[in-house]
C-alpha cells in the first residue's frame, strides 16, 4: 500500500474491511487519498461503535459502505456513496473470497476491471480447491473447516493452484504477480522469526488494469 500512495493513487477501497486499521494508521490516507471501507453492515456498524470510543467521532477520510456482496451491488453501493470510477484506485480484497461463491468473486472483479481508471490496482488472497472441498490434508485446513462451517461461515471458492495468471488474465487484469507462502517465508520471516512458519493453504496476488 505504500508504494500505490508513493505513485499517486487517488482512491482506496478496502473491500470486506472487518478491523481492518490502515485507513487509521497511514498518514497520506488522511489527507490525500479518498478511502471507502466496503463491509456487511452489521459488521460496519461494530467497527465504527469501537472507532468512535477511540476517535470520538467517526474519521472524516473514510466513507463507509454498507454491503452483503452476495445479494448486493458494489457498483451501485459505490457509486452511491461517491466513488469515481475514472480514478486511479487500489483495491484491497483479504479475507473474503473464500467465503463467497464463484459468481460474487467474478462479479467484483468485473467491477474492478470496469470501474476504475487506468493504472489501478488489486490485491487479494485466495485459497485452493482442496481446501474448499476438505481434501487437503494439511492439519490447519481441516480444523479450518471444522471451526468455521459451525458457524455459518462455510468455505465456497478457491482458485487452483499455478492457474492464477489465466484466471486474472481471462478477467481483464495484467501484471499478475502471484505470492506464495514460500516468498512470504524467504523474504519476511528472517532473524529470530526464522522458525516461524506459514501455511502454504493460502496465497496472495498482485494484479493491474491496463
Amino acid at each position: 500500500m505504500q508504494r500505490c500512495l508513493e505513485v499517486g493513487f487517488e482512491q482506496v477501497v478496502v473491500l470486506g474491511a472487518g478491523f481492518d486499521s490502515r485507513a487509521y494508521r497511514f498518514e497520506k490516507l488522511k489527507t490525500q487519498t479518498r478511502v471507502f471501507e466496503v463491509d456487511h453492515p452489521a459488521t460496519q456498524r461494530a467497527k465504527q461503535d469501537k472507532l468512535k470510543d477511540i476517535f470520538g467521532c467517526l474519521p472524516e477520510h473514510v466513507v463507509y459502505v454498507p454491503i452483503d456482496f452476495t445479494t448486493d451491488s458494489l457498483e451501485e453501493r459505490l457509486l452511491e456513496c461517491g466513488y469515481d470510477p475514472r480514478r486511479k484506485t487500489l483495491f484491497v480484497w483479504e479475507g473474503v473470497t473464500y467465503y463467497i461463491t464463484a459468481e460474487a468473486v467474478d462479479r467484483t472483479l468485473a467491477f474492478v476491471a470496469n470501474h476504475s481508471g487506468p493504472g489501478s490496482s488489486l490485491i487479494f488472497d485466495y485459497i485452493y480447491p482442496a481446501v474448499v472441498e476438505g481434501t487437503c490434508p494439511r492439519r490447519e485446513a481441516k480444523l479450518w473447516r471444522k471451526t468455521m462451517i459451525p458457524r455459518g461461515e462455510a468455505l465456497l471458492f478457491g482458485i487452483e493452484q499455478g492457474t492464477i495468471e489465466t484466471f486474472l488474465a481471462q478477467r481483464g487484469f495484467h501484471k499478475v504477480t502471484n505470492v506464495t507462502h514460500t516468498f512470504l517465508k524467504r523474504d519476511y520471516l528472517t532473524g529470530k522469526n526464522r522458525r516461524r512458519k506459514i501455511s502454504p493453504i493460502f496465497a496472495i496476488v498482485h494484479a493491474t488494469i491496463p
